[in-house]
């Protein structure tokens, strides 16, 4: 199996008003792209707990992000025509509409739930598979990126596991 496009996206928090303010992906070839997003002057919503657990600050994405037209410009002539997966969809689908949408962009890929690769078996051992491959990166920073490149060996790691034990 080709490794397939993963995408993570980080957000200022939870629920209504939050935004997105990194996205991430690591391509089928291993390549990977991240990128903060400059907040718009209306996306005021900022949980610190989320902040906790990104590390981002909003002075950060002020000095560092990009303009959310570059980000999204970006990552759909990166993406375009592939189906990109992503752990959380139910958060990271109104995340990304939500950078489209104020980009006045159209996504040119699809964004799909990483489950609806797993079998049930695959899925009984993700997690587990999941925190493997954390402890053996020994990850500092919990961003974008490497967070969709965690994913991604994740995901080949429990096909091949399934495959050798048949």
């Amino acid at each position: 199996m080709t490794p397939p496009a993963i995408l993570d996206v980080e957000a200022s928090g939870f629920g209504r008003g939050s935004y997105p303010i990194e996205i991430g992906f690591v391509a089928p070839d291993g390549g990977l792209f991240c990128s903060l997003i400059k907040p718009l002057p209306e996306w005021q919503h900022w949980d610190e707990s989320a902040a906790a657990l990104h590390g981002i600050t909003r002075d950060v994405l002020f000095q560092h992000g990009r303009a959310a037209e570059w980000v999204a410009a970006e990552i759909n002539q990166r993406l375009a025509g592939q189906t990109v997966y992503c752990d959380a969809w139910a958060h990271d689908y109104p995340w990304l509409s939500r950078l489209f949408d104020v980009a006045n962009m159209v996504p040119r890929f699809k964004l799909s739930d990483l489950r609806s690769l797993l079998s049930e078996e695959e899925a009984a051992r993700w997690h587990e598979t999941l925190a493997e491959v954390r402890e053996e990166m020994r990850l500092q920073r919990h961003r974008a990126s490497t967070d969709a490149k965690v994913l991604q060996l994740t995901l080949m790691r429990v096909k091949r596991a399934l495959q050798a034990s048949h």
